[in-house]
């Protein structure tokens, strides 16, 4: 395994998400396959487990902390998350860590993270009414977490915002990172602030939800050229691995034969070339179906109702890959008058467009695609009345 130092501790540089655990028929999570998949993983010196209060209905903490405490607990190191980027009617941080707690059966989280503080999550984590921040950074100087840090799908600015107030306190952070997103969502911006300002970074997504893991198979006949026994999903983690102020990498298996290949991964260094990392570069631009915006903004400056046409742009090239809540999460977060459907079809950004982008028929295609995709209020409100099935 390889391994990768924190502070005092030495974590596995793979770490196993519970947000894709094995399932039974009824949708239930599967324990024996979960057990046999834990025992693997630590047969092979995987020491970090992260779960998360809404992952499989709230199941997910009891579930892995039931297969966790068949070991001792210093030979594991246990992560969860205050989901603060839910959107309910109040917040109550004490509440909800007491149940973390008790559902994990443990007296304290050796990791501890703000769940995805995002452009919509931002003012619930700062507001002085629910005391989020204080209530946590209290926990931790009461040694109830031992390492306190955020998970985030936001924009570049939108993190550096929050680090401005919070990065002092914050000892790491979890990005979605892989070598599709490197441009397509900017990931690179994201490691490279976090990089400049001292945080470690922990992947999610590494293989983009599996989308990564099964190329088309001309692709795919590429990286073989390369690597003839390599898994497609290794590369994915390949690429992470090289990135110097990467210390965790998350991946959400859902069966023995991922936690297998995984753990093969993982066994021991194997950098790509430089050559190699062109090539997955290369399949990347061919994935995105991109709309060539340079994000020079000369749209915005004409645009009469003042859409962040770029930021749109991005989003419609994301959706076009993979049709994903997270992705349109970005969207809903602004106010109805900075929406796509806002767009008067004026033409006046089309005219102006360096690259002659139709902007209009693009604000209506992404208008039709986000209507596709449910609003993360209605899945909030969805996973609330699972959680409360679930604790009752």
């Amino acid at each position: 395994m390889i391994y990768k130092g924190f502070q005092d501790k030495k974590l596995s540089n793979l770490g196993f998400g519970t947000m894709r655990l094995p399932l039974n028929a009824d949708g239930s999570i599967d324990q024996p396959q979960l057990d046999a998949m834990v025992d693997l993983a630590m047969a092979n010196g995987v020491n970090y487990f992260d779960t998360a209060y809404p992952y499989h209905g709230g199941a997910s903490e009891t579930a892995i902390a039931k297969s966790l405490h068949r070991y001792p607990r210093d030979r594991w190191y246990l992560a969860d998350k205050y989901p603060g980027h839910q959107i309910v009617e109040r917040y109550d941080p004490k509440a909800i860590f007491e149940d973390q707690l008790k559902k994990c059966g443990v007296d304290y989280f050796d990791f501890y993270l703000l769940h995805n503080v995002w452009e919509g999550s931002l003012d619930v984590y700062l507001d002085p009414q629910w005391g989020i921040m204080d209530y946590f950074l209290e926990q931790k100087r009461l040694g109830r977490i031992s390492h306190l840090g955020f998970s985030t799908h936001g924009r570049p600015d939108m993190i550096r915002s929050f680090l401005d107030r919070y990065g002092s306190e914050m000892e790491f952070c979890q990005i979605q990172l892989n070598y599709l997103d490197w441009t397509l969502q900017d990931a690179k911006g994201k490691y490279d602030l976090l990089t400049e300002r001292g945080i470690p970074v922990w992947v999610m997504e590494p293989v983009r939800g599996g989308k990564l893991a099964k190329l088309s198979e001309p692709e795919e006949a590429k990286l073989r050229a390369h690597r003839p026994d390599a898994s497609t999903a290794s590369w994915g983690f390949r690429f992470l691995q090289d990135l110097p102020n990467v210390t965790m990498i998350l991946s959400g298996m859902s069966d023995l034969a991922q936690m297998e290949d995984n753990l093969e991964t993982f066994a021991a260094p194997a950098p790509l070339t430089q050559q190699e990392k062109d090539l997955l570069l290369e399949l990347a631009e061919g994935m995105k179906h991109a709309i060539p915006c340079t994000a020079c903004r000369y749209c915005c400056d004409g645009c009469p109702v003042g859409l962040d046409i770029p930021t749109l742009l991005s989003v419609c090239s994301d959706l076009r890959f993979s049709p994903s809540l997270i992705t349109a999460m970005a969207v809903q977060a602004l106010p109805e008058e900075k929406q796509p459907s806002a767009c008067l079809a004026c033409g006046k950004c089309q005219k102006i467009c360096p690259q002659g982008i139709d902007i209009p028929s693009i604000m209506s295609e992404l208008t039709e695609r986000l209507a596709t995709i449910p609003n993360w209020a209605d899945v909030c409100r969805q996973r609330e009345e699972e959680q409360k099935k679930h604790r009752a």
